[in-house]
């Protein structure tokens, strides 16, 4: 078990050091209901141990705080009553000194299990945890870039400077033969239950591009009146942006010259023309691909695509034809790519039981699914049949475009 303590570790320490260059003020801010406070991410990653891992199975367990099991519950009702959602940012109390006592006693109690204890649940629980806790450390970056973008002051989250991005490489398009292929988790390493059970899907032939929509191409859909144009847009797509008079993706804005904008972690820059578009909802990406006479792939065509262009074509697999001395780019770190998937159950999945049973699947509904990883997402988290999932609307994730065509 000292392997997987040490691995405890690891995890544990970056999520307190990705709220190391914030305030207290900053730490306990809500921008939004989508959002939570970092405050409220690192008591409620705690809380998870505690409650799941902690309280089955550590001898006279007591909670650190009676209270906290209500306070930092996010959706689990076969736990019990939860604090709603768009009021976390009212939860002045308890402080942060307290939050992280909360987590050095939960730390040290889980330390203690793992000397004393072994065995595949309490590994299976951890790992469970952990992963669990990778996904709240990038949604630690991304809310809270949202709640910096609200001060006209523009802070930066990070203090180091972003340097520009290298001159993109022309787009290309890659073929796929299709046919009979197999999708999901294929047994090697953690997965999630949404990615279960690996069953074989048709994909007809297909053409994926062979990197993401850079800013200076959306750029151009602006230009060109995409933000204006209905024939572009899904019909509930064209709502939302005439409701919110839209016109740009959500961090972008021009000065007072005129020249376009972006904020991003760094403070606010100059757009950098080369660098993937990002936070953009399924709405914008599906318009800008109907602009540039392309679509946006099936969440089946990104992942055979993604083993093909990681391993060697075998029996069965898809074969990339017609194509010389291209391969697919940027699959994985720049940001979460929109698939025109809706999340749905695969064939034959199945809900655990009890509260972790809660964990994806009572979510598999009005919801589309991106796949690959973003610049936020922490080392050795992304795999090729891992699911995301955000509401169409969704912007301020790292989200971007990838195309595809038949």
């Amino acid at each position: 078990m000292n392997q997987l303590h040490n691995r405890y570790t690891a995890v544990r320490k970056h999520t307190l050091a990705l709220a190391e260059p914030l305030s207290d003020e900053d730490c306990g801010a809500q921008s939004m209901p989508d959002a939570s406070p970092i405050k409220w991410h690192l008591a409620h990653t705690t809380w998870f141990f505690e409650t799941f891992i902690l309280e089955r199975l550590e001898h006279d367990f007591a909670p650190f705080h009676p209270a906290f099991r209500i306070l930092f519950n996010s959706y689990y009702n076969g736990i019990g009553e939860k604090h709603p959602r768009p009021q976390r940012g009212l939860l002045t109390r308890p402080g942060m000194a307290q939050v992280r006592a909360y987590r050095a006693d939960v730390d040290a109690r889980i330390a203690r299990l793992l000397e004393s204890e072994a065995g595949a649940e309490l590994e299976m629980l951890i790992t469970l945890g952990l992963q669990h806790e990778q996904q709240h450390q990038e949604l630690m970056l991304t809310d809270v870039k949202h709640l910096l973008a609200q001060s006209l002051l523009r802070p930066a989250y990070m203090e180091i400077p972003l340097h520009p991005a290298a001159a993109s490489a022309p787009l290309a398009w890659l073929e796929f033969e299709g046919g009979l292929t197999e999708i999901g988790y294929d047994g090697t390493g953690f997965s999630f239950d949404n990615e279960l059970p690996r069953h074989k899907q048709y994909v007809a032939p297909f053409a994926l591009a062979s990197r993401l929509v850079t800013n200076g191409e959306y750029l151009a859909f602006i230009n060109a009146g995409g933000y204006f144009n209905a024939a572009l847009w899904l019909a509930e797509g064209w709502d939302w942006v005439r409701a919110q008079n839209l016109k740009a993706p959500i961090y972008w804005f021009q000065d007072e010259q005129g020249a376009w904008q972006e904020f991003t972690l760094h403070g606010a820059l100059p757009l950098d023309l080369n660098r993937p578009v990002t936070h953009v909802s399924l709405f914008e990406a599906d318009a800008y691909a109907n602009w540039a006479g392309a679509r946006l792939p099936t969440e089946a065509e990104w992942e055979c695509a993604a083993v093909q262009a990681r391993a060697p074509v075998e029996t069965g697999s898809l074969h990339p034809a017609g194509v010389t001395g291209e391969r697919l780019r940027q699959m994985y770190g720049h940001c979460w790519q929109w698939t025109s998937s809706s999340y749905a159950p695969y064939p034959g999945f199945a809900v655990a039981e009890g509260a972790l049973g809660e964990y994806n699947g009572k979510f598999m509904l009005n919801q589309y699914v991106l796949r690959g990883s973003s610049c936020a997402t922490p080392e050795g988290h992304a795999r090729a049949s891992y699911r995301n999932f955000f509401p169409a609307g969704a912007r301020w994730q790292f989200t971007g475009i990838r195309l595809a065509r038949r």
